[in-house]
């Protein structure tokens, strides 16, 4: 699906754009042109294997055509980057199912240089693999149902008329195709950021949600043309409507998100803290609040150039979100700047976690030209109750605390001191 490539794990869609792979992971520079060259590899094999039948193609350009309306309608909505769902799969999945897999390698290229030039450009190498990833799990699907239903199109469709057993295969395969352009991708997501968890990478909860709507829609639309062609007329509508909705829902979530690094913005944190500390504030329950700012940043800029720092930013906000639990607050407030909220934290564990992260913050190693960039964090930590009765006094106290850790010397955790003076232009 083209969601794998986009949303996966995040690692691909959030590292500054380069024009080539060129100072990518060594793992992602084989990588990509190895699954790039198996796809193309598999077409040409199978160029001069396949029967070009007018049904086949008639089908092939039907579900192409309706793969291109939509992404015009994407074109139309506009598709800002972190909007990954496009609801494609309702058209390439039916070509692994009906057509021979010749066809589902081949479909994602035209769709993909479509998304390209019309939708939103990203890097050559990116929609590459993606093309390639897509094309070989619809081929593996292809294959595979093709073995246990050798002629869907062929008169009345016997697998769509009894059920049994094609559409209990048609819904194993694409399982499968989900399984294998997830696996594919993944590796490349993990390859561009090796902190990154594999758990993250492959699925997470919404995801697998969105996947099995994908691979509903795109059975029944395999079974509607598989039926008749002209069908096809009826389930675009609604089609388009359903990524309309889902597009609106991605748009939505964006407008709340940092675009660099993929955490809450200043407002949509505040929002959520704001909901947390209500909560705290019902059932007495702690709550701390981490104030965490990247140590000399402007240096980082300053000597290795701002898509270094850009680099750096990501790292850190990918190192904060392993390191945190699903249900603890983390935004970026800007500049090299990070706030965290954790629910039901004292002070023991506060300190606890943000020396977690502070320590692997240090760890983090960003490539550059000249090696690696290497940065430490600061860390206020403010207590509710403690430290503050509202969001700003809390606030308030982790600035006092951070601006203690950097007087201190920074790289290290801090408390607020009530009596310590705040100069004005700290």
């Amino acid at each position: 699906m083209q969601s794998s490539a986009e949303d996966r794990g995040g690692e691909l869609t959030r590292v500054p754009r380069r024009r080539s792979l060129l100072g990518r992971p060594s793992l992602l520079v084989v990588y990509v042109p190895a699954v790039v060259a198996a796809h193309l590899g598999l077409i040409i094999a199978l160029l001069f294997r396949t029967p070009f039948r007018l049904q086949d193609l008639a089908t092939f350009a039907a579900l192409l055509a309706c793969g291109a309306v939509c992404i015009e309608a994407s074109r139309r909505l506009g598709m800002p980057a972190g909007v990954a769902r496009d609801l494609l799969s309702a058209w390439w999945l039916p070509v692994a199912l009906l057509l021979p897999p010749l066809y589902a390698l081949l479909i994602p290229i035209p769709l993909q240089a479509l998304l390209q030039f019309r939708v939103r450009r990203t890097l050559v190498y990116r929609r590459g693999l993606v093309a390639s990833a897509l094309g070989i799990a619809g081929a593996c699907a292809s294959v595979v149902f093709h073995q246990v239903v050798p002629e869907p199109l062929e008169g009345a469709p016997q697998w769509v008329v009894h059920a049994y057993p094609g559409i209990p295969a048609a819904v194993g395969c694409a399982a499968l195709f989900t399984i294998v352009n997830t696996a594919l991708v993944a590796v490349a997501a993990h390859a561009a950021n090796p902190e990154s968890r594999w758990r993250d990478v492959l699925w997470t909860r919404e995801s697998l949600l969105l996947d099995v709507v994908e691979l509903c829609v795109g059975i029944l639309v395999a079974i509607t043309s598989a039926l008749t062609l002209g069908m096809l007329l009826l389930a675009l509508p609604p089609v388009m409507l359903l990524q309309r909705s889902l597009m609106h829902q991605q748009l939505q979530a964006a407008a709340r998100t940092d675009a660099k690094t993929g955490l809450l913005n200043a407002g949509a944190w505040q929002r959520e803290a704001d909901t947390e500390l209500s909560r705290a504030q019902r059932t007495h329950d702690a709550l701390a609040l981490l104030l965490i700012d990247i140590d000399h940043f402007k240096r980082v800029n300053d000597t290795h150039g701002h898509l270094i720092g850009d680099q750096v930013l990501v790292g850190v906000a990918s190192t904060l979100c392993h390191q945190l639990r699903d249900y603890d607050v983390v935004g970026r407030f800007g500049g090299e700047e990070f706030v965290v909220l954790l629910p039901g934290a004292d002070t023991v564990e506060a300190c606890r976690v943000a020396e977690r992260l502070r320590g692997r913050v240090r760890r983090l190693a960003v490539p550059a030209e000249e090696g690696t960039v290497n940065v430490t964090v600061s860390v206020g930590v403010a207590l509710f109750r403690t430290h503050g009765e509202d969001l700003i006094e809390l606030l308030a106290a982790a600035d006092l605390a951070l601006y203690r850790a950097k007087e201190s010397g920074r790289d290290r955790v801090c408390l607020p001191a009530v009596d310590a003076p705040r100069p004005d232009d700290a």
